[in-house]
């Protein structure tokens, strides 16, 4: 079942806006890190480097928060998130990600010069719930 948001918080996280995914780290502080992301249906879809930060942060514990702000407004999306190493879905998630954020012409390139060359993740955070201000 997909999420229902309202019309105006789905447009404006359709755009490619940047996000803020707070983690939890060891110490049991949060740890955030701007992320590009892609709204897919109940979920929001990123992708890292494996072994940053984030990535060992969610391996041990899967809640998060993503935060999409812009112009005065902001939308906080909290769940669980869900690693997903396979990577060719990894690899065409980011890929993905760098068309929406730079355009074909420099995803391509970015695929090809860097990501390519990474162990990619992808990250899944099932929204549980959500908080838009200013709107």
């Amino acid at each position: 079942m997909e999420l229902k948001l309202r019309d105006d918080v789905r447009q404006f996280v359709e755009q490619p806006h940047y996000a803020i995914l707070a983690t939890i780290g060891s110490d049991g502080m949060p740890q955030q890190t701007v992320l590009w992301y892609k709204l897919q249906g109940d979920e929001i879809m990123m992708n890292t480097a494996a072994g940053r930060v984030k990535d060992r942060n969610l391996r041990r514990d899967p809640r998060a928060s993503v935060c999409v702000t812009a112009d005065g407004m902001a939308v906080t999306f909290t769940g669980t998130v869900t690693l997903n190493d396979e990577q060719d879905r990894a690899l065409a998630d980011i890929h993905r990600l760098a068309v929406r954020y730079d355009g074909p012409e420099a995803a391509e390139r970015m695929t090809r010069d860097q990501f390519s060359r990474e162990h990619r993740v992808t990250v899944r955070l099932k929204i549980e719930k959500v908080v838009p201000q200013g709107f």
